[in-house]
């Protein structure tokens, strides 16, 4: 089996030899542009992406095309119904990064409430040197013990969030899904978790139904002063609406992860750095060294499966 791997640099350097071990040869880039992506596939037998696109006459033409191993848990960028009338399986990675961005999402919370970057610029900045006693307390602190934190989105990952939180002294309020008509059991709804929430944490899909979901009605529902933290998907937030939020102070704060364009090529309203206590992170919440090396053992035990007739994680046959 000849494989092709378009896109390694998103997973960085790490040892390939689980994946090296399953096939004849493995051919890297670390980036396909997508006018490259045909004469590079063309001839092998698996494809390895990311998030390289994977059109449909792209498939199509790649005759020696036998199976597709995404190196992460979406696969929008793969024609998958393309994929499936020519019995190609597209296998995708699933459940490794939970920690990794369990961690980030409360490492996070963590930095609002205790205003750490403001503190270490302002220490960068000479201002401890220059006070008149031994510490500095211009940014205000808040503990998260006895907070409420609002959780939008309870799978794996809204749940491991919710497991730690508990553990700093945290109450936790699960949102039902947004705009149904009923509450299941264990649930709040979602307008009330809006309400009663200290910080709101988002751990949903970027759906039709989920875009601009937090726009400025939802934002104006927040208690004054509340914290927002998004590590989920960028266009679930109307980013102008909350840059309006924190510029008149109805937010004390927010954290995000993810933005509409990654990367940003062209601007963002969330990259002002005028806007108070807000911190931007640049999608590296699921990039432990951990959660990718999870990537590349699930990878090989896709091709395995693939190899044993029985393919694993398939999502489009």
């Amino acid at each position: 089996m000849r494989a092709v791997f378009l896109d390694l640099e998103s997973l960085d350097d790490l040892d390939l030899s689980p994946i090296e071990n399953l096939v004849d040869e493995l051919v890297c880039y670390p980036q396909t542009a997508a006018d490259e992506v045909a004469a590079r596939i063309d001839g092998f037998d698996l494809v390895l992406v990311n998030k390289v696109p994977l059109a449909a006459d792209v498939i199509a033409n790649a005759h020696a095309l036998k199976l597709i191993c995404v190196v992460a848990t979406g696969v929008n960028n793969v024609d998958l119904e393309a994929a499936r009338r020519r019995g190609i399986p597209v296998c995708n990675s699933q459940g490794y990064g939970v920690s990794s961005v369990a961690q980030h999402v409360i490492t996070l919370i963590l930095a609002l409430h205790t205003r750490l970057l403001d503190y270490d610029r302002a220490v960068r900045a000479g201002d401890w040197g220059r006070a008149s006693q031994f510490c500095l307390l211009d940014y205000p602190i808040i503990e998260v013990s006895g907070r409420t934190l609002g959780i939008v989105g309870y799978g794996a990952l809204g749940a491991a969030v919710a497991r730690r939180a508990e553990a700093l002294g945290m109450n936790v309020l699960i949102a039902a899904r947004p705009g149904s008509a009923a509450v299941p059991a264990g649930r709040v709804a979602f307008e009330q978790v809006l309400e009663r929430a200290d910080v709101l944490s988002l751990h949903c899909p970027l759906t039709e139904q989920t875009r601009d979901l937090i726009d400025a009605q939802a934002l104006a529902r927040m208690k004054p002063g509340s914290f927002l933290v998004n590590a989920a998907r960028g266009g679930i937030v109307n980013e102008q609406a909350l840059v309006d939020a924190l510029k008149s102070g109805h937010l004390g704060g927010a954290a995000v992860d993810v933005l509409s364009q990654e990367p940003p090529r062209d601007g963002n309203p969330l990259l002002d750095q005028s806007l108070p206590n807000l911190i931007v992170t640049p999608h590296c919440a699921w990039g432990s060294v951990e959660a990718r090396t999870r990537i590349i053992d699930q990878t090989a035990d896709n091709i395995r499966g693939f190899v044993d007739g029985a393919p694993r994680r398939c999502v489009n046959l």
